[in-house]
């Protein structure tokens, strides 16, 4: 393996991890869009700031793409308050205009300046070794990496000292106010943070790719845990695995690397969805399968009780006579009959089911709620 590759998937594990942790907070508060809104609105920041300092590579960019980030989630929220959008809407809304005043600035007076909208959208991650830092003799590596390690350093610095109330505000943001934290500093903490992540990481990865990487590990993580912590971790190992396997994918086929990236995020989320151990639709399925025989097994108990003692009890707790009162078919009513001695309800004697102890409470506890 040749040392481009190997910084061009430290590049991608580092803006994985970047975009993945605070992209948690945002799919439990339910604001996944925010991060596609923000990552596209940008471009009119980069654009405005260009045209300020008219060079590329001014750290001004940086601080106009934010501020263009925190104007998009103020923006949405003002036209939210209105009442006569909801908020998806508004974010609908929001971003296009804001990214095609960017294109359009573009278009008409930056044409002859490498502002590249198709750069901006996709990336081109193969190119970030070829921007290195360079100090006196030192090759200190890609410029990228570093940008992104400081990113990466940074959110982890957020999220620790503002663990306790970005886990209260995005739970429970009553009790947060009910407790004397304000909401709308963590909220705006939070947006800044995504915003200063989409920044560093669109001219690397592309704003596609910042998405993927800040939505579907976390959704994926969610799928697969009910911890905080460990859906933080088990969100930047999924955009890891991801970003290595996403490369490979593309140098193997010889296709985008970004987009291979996004591609496996897709499909790293399509496997929790599917085998999830609680969330999964295969534990899903098994779920409801099981419930549908304990619930033909408790009525089973019922039937059984309901005749106990009664003059036609022998003829009522007959395998052939459970076909005819509760509408089974013969095959049914055998599984059903083998699962509830398999669970020890009923036990049987003589030609007849017998309701054991278990069964009985079973059945009376069935009654009860």
């Amino acid at each position: 393996m040749s040392e481009p590759q190997l910084e061009i998937q430290a590049l991608a594990a580092v803006v994985a991890v970047a975009c993945a942790l605070p992209g948690v907070f945002l799919v439990l508060r339910r604001l996944a869009l925010i991060s596609d809104a923000i990552s596209h609105a940008i471009l009119l920041g980069i654009v405005v700031a260009f045209f300020a300092v008219k060079d590329l590579t001014s750290p001004v960019l940086v601080f106009g793409a934010a501020l263009t980030g925190l104007l998009t989630v103020v923006l949405v929220e003002l036209l939210e308050r209105t009442r006569l959008v909801r908020e998806d809407a508004a974010i609908g809304l929001v971003f296009p205009v804001l990214f095609s005043i960017g294109v359009i600035l573009i278009a008409h007076y930056a044409d002859d300046v490498h502002l590249d909208v198709d750069a901006v959208l996709l990336g081109e991650l193969a190119f970030s070794p070829f921007e290195r830092v360079i100090v006196g003799d030192w090759d200190l590596g890609p410029k990228g990496l570093w940008v992104m390690g400081t990113v990466l350093a940074l959110n982890i610095a957020f999220i620790v000292a503002f663990y306790k109330e970005l886990k209260l505000v995005s739970f429970d943001a009553g009790l947060a106010v009910a407790l004397g934290f304000s909401p709308a500093v963590v909220h705006y903490g939070l947006m800044s943070m995504v915003s200063v992540t989409a920044v560093g990481a669109f001219d690397a990865v592309g704003s596609i790719l910042v998405v993927a990487l800040m939505i579907a590990p976390p959704a994926t993580a969610y799928l697969l845990t009910d911890r905080l912590g460990l859906m933080l971790v088990l969100s930047a190992a999924v955009g890891v695995a991801s970003a290595i396997a996403g490369y490979w994918f593309a140098h193997w086929l010889d296709v985008s690397i970004a987009g291979s990236m996004a591609a496996a995020t897709g499909f790293c989320f399509a496997l929790a969805w599917l085998f999830a151990p609680e969330r999964g639709l295969v534990a899903l399925a098994r779920r409801r399968r099981r419930q549908r025989w304990e619930f033909a097994q408790t009525m089973l108990a019922i039937h059984l009780l309901n005749h106990e003692g009664s003059p036609e009890a022998a003829e009522e707790s007959r395998v052939e006579h459970l076909t005819e009162h509760l509408g089974w078919e013969p095959q049914f009513a055998n599984r059903v009959v083998r699962g509830a001695e398999r669970r020890g309800l009923v036990t049987p004697a003589a030609g007849r089911l017998v309701l054991t102890g278990r069964g009985r409470g079973v059945a009376q506890e069935a009654f009860v709620n």
